[in-house]
């Protein structure tokens, strides 16, 4: 009896687990050579991260490629990247389907972009006895800012300051290094990684407050209508079920906010 009412479970499981099987014009969309190859940014490690070990990266951006692919029935290519610049660059060269990119209108012209599913902030990093204490205190003259090349933030600040200059290094990462080594009056960036650094460094601070909200979403390149109508049911249903939170808690990134469901 004990073994009938375990199958019984265990077969219960399996069916809230299945799903409705994907059309085959959404399925030839979003993984056209029979494999999903999804662009992993390691620029953003709220979003991924490798493993130190030398094994498979994680992260919520790579538990959604995988959940995605498994709904499609296809395999799931990781195609990784150490800057979401280099992401975009990629897309002309056929490199990925799907991509983990925050929503910004440069990009739009060329990605067809879901909803946000984590909504993360921009913000600075500065040293502890700089003079700038408020986000406006940053567009000044004589202020350098370091940041990641073509960047959310980089492509934000690019068009929204008027005196500061800034200062591009080729990824995220580079950008804490370049206002280390350079001495630079401030670091832009995702808040998480401004303070882990600020954590384990003497001297600097990182700013209150925010100068964007960086929507980080799911796209695809343009043109694949069928399939970028299911990629944003799908980033829903993620965001909804709890997918996502939980993603993100199992990564160590439990302080980012889910965004909330689409209007």
């Amino acid at each position: 009896m004990k073994a009938l009412v375990l199958l019984a479970s265990l077969s219960l499981l399996a069916a809230c687990a299945a799903v409705a099987p994907v059309p085959a014009d959404v399925v030839r969309d979003i993984a056209p050579t029979g494999t999903l190859r999804a662009a992993i940014n390691f620029g953003n490690p709220v979003l991924a991260q490798r493993d130190p070990a030398g094994g498979a990266p994680h992260g919520v951006s790579v538990d959604l490629a995988r959940e995605l692919g498994r709904r499609l029935g296809v395999p799931v290519e990781l195609v990784t990247f150490d800057a979401a610049g280099k992401v975009f660059d990629a897309l002309g060269a056929g490199a990925w389907d799907v991509a983990f990119l925050a929503i910004e209108p440069v990009r739009a012209a060329q990605i067809t972009f879901t909803a946000p599913y984590v909504v993360i902030e921009g913000t600075y990093l500065v040293p502890a006895n700089s003079p700038l204490r408020a986000i406006a205190d940053v567009d000044r003259e004589g202020v350098r800012i370091a940041v990641g090349n073509k960047s959310a933030y980089d492509l934000f600040l690019s068009r929204t300051l008027k005196r500061a200059q800034i200062v591009r290094a080729p990824t995220s990462a580079g950008a804490i290094e370049l206002f280390a080594n350079d001495r630079l009056e401030a670091a832009a960036g995702v808040r998480q990684p401004l303070v882990q650094y600020a954590r384990s460094h003497l001297g600097v601070r990182v700013m209150d407050g925010r100068f964007m909200a960086i929507e980080q979403a799911m796209g695809m390149p343009r043109g694949r209508e069928a399939g970028a109508r299911y990629l944003r049911q799908f980033v829903e249903e993620m965001k909804a079920s709890g997918f996502v939170a939980r993603s993100l808690e199992r990564s160590g990134q439990g302080d980012a906010t889910v965004a909330p469901p689409a209007g």
